[in-house]
């Protein structure tokens, strides 16, 4: 069985309910005292681990405090993950949030990557609280992470950034202050998919946040994956009177219209004439909205529907350092591990024409620097 955890993030997330959380669900002090001691910092940080109550919510409080702060460079900050001693799937997956964090905050400030300074997220805390997170997540041999919809009151523009094309949903509303901080974002961003899985639960935590309002608290939950299968429709038409012209627009079309994938094949219709079977994966909401779309903006009079399943490998967009800089990679997940990467289209076309090289070369350092980074075989 597959071993997840779902946060439930009902007032929110940060770094420190993160790690309440995670041991309120069963983490082990210890796993944060070995992460400050295989980041170096042993003299910048204290911890404190308690339990209290935001109204009827009970759990666990981390404070990570530090002493004589220092604000480090995201190089700095990378560095001292990747000579760190945690294990290597701790090492980075805490290293593709930094260069999350930092790809963001560079577009936001406007300032090159190697001179930027996080300021409140560049210090100890920040890096207790993201190696922390992953470490105890390690800990407790949790393969998928999935989350819920985040409130979004006040969010800032590094925590929006960090969310944007990960999937997460916010919710808009107003308690007056921040309740998803850029830390805790991160740490979704880089681990979790914005979804709620059929689990069987072994157990739950309750990380409690700073703010003494009631309710203030992140939820874990942690359990058994109960299946990896989602059911879809295919709705499939034959055409033998449509210019290919206007068909390659109505597979566009349909894919903007929220199709999950459009397939078109070649085939020998009646009276010997060439055509095309088009098949629509479609989510169960959309098949109404996707048949009309077919019936209307193509020549077809009639589509067939079939009801399926599907199993999906988990995937996840990391930036990795190559010789050309920072690159986006997809990474192919089973059971929680990264089984295979494919780097970017997009990045690697764009670095392919403002260099000057072969895009199938650009391609080839992508590829070998994310499996040298997640150290596939």
């Amino acid at each position: 069985m597959t071993v997840v955890a779902y946060f439930d993030c009902f007032s929110g997330i940060s770094g420190d309910m993160t790690l309440g959380a995670l041991i309120d669900a069963g983490g082990e002090r210890a796993v944060l005292d070995a992460a400050v001691e295989a980041l170096g910092l042993g003299d910048e940080v204290t911890l404190e681990v308690r339990r209290e109550s935001r109204g009827h919510t009970a759990g666990t409080r981390v404070l990570v405090g530090v002493e004589d702060r220092v604000e480090r460079t995201v190089p700095a900050l990378r560095a001292v993950v990747e000579d760190s001693d945690s294990p290597p799937p701790v090492k980075a997956r805490s290293v593709d949030a930094i260069n999350l964090l930092a790809r963001v905050e560079a577009r936001i400030h406007g300032v090159p990557e190697a001179d930027l300074h996080l300021h409140e997220l560049g210090g100890a805390d920040t890096l207790v609280d993201v190696v922390g997170a992953f470490w105890l997540l390690h800990s407790l041999e949790v393969e998928r992470v999935y989350a819920s919809a985040l409130p979004a009151s006040r969010p800032g523009p590094a925590t929006l950034g960090v969310l944007a094309g990960t999937g997460a949903t916010l919710i808009a509303e107003d308690r007056g202050r921040e309740l998803v901080t850029p830390t805790g974002a991160t740490i979704l961003a880089t681990a979790a998919t914005f979804a709620r899985p059929a689990i069987s639960l072994r157990r739950t935590g309750y990380g409690i946040g700073t703010d003494e309002a009631p309710g203030n608290a992140l939820a874990v939950w942690i359990g058994d994956e109960v299946a990896a299968e989602t059911g879809v429709t295919l709705i499939e038409t034959n055409l033998d009177d449509m210019a290919p012209n206007l068909l390659a627009a109505l597979v566009e079309d349909l894919m903007a219209a929220g199709a999950l994938d459009v397939t078109v094949v070649p085939a020998l219709m009646k009276k010997g004439r060439p055509g095309h079977v088009v098949t629509v994966m479609s989510p169960p909401e959309m098949v109404a909205a996707l048949s009309d779309h077919l019936l209307r903006h193509s020549t077809t009079l009639g589509v067939r529907l079939t009801r399926t399943d599907r199993v999906i490998a988990g995937r996840r967009m990391i930036d990795v350092q190559t010789p050309f800089g920072a690159v986006r990679v997809k990474v192919k997940e089973l059971g929680g591990r990264a089984v295979d990467v494919a780097p970017e289209y997009e990045d690697c076309r764009r670095i392919a024409g403002e260099r000057h090289l072969d895009l199938r070369d650009v391609m080839r350092v992508v590829t070998a620097a994310a499996r040298a980074h997640l150290e596939l075989e």
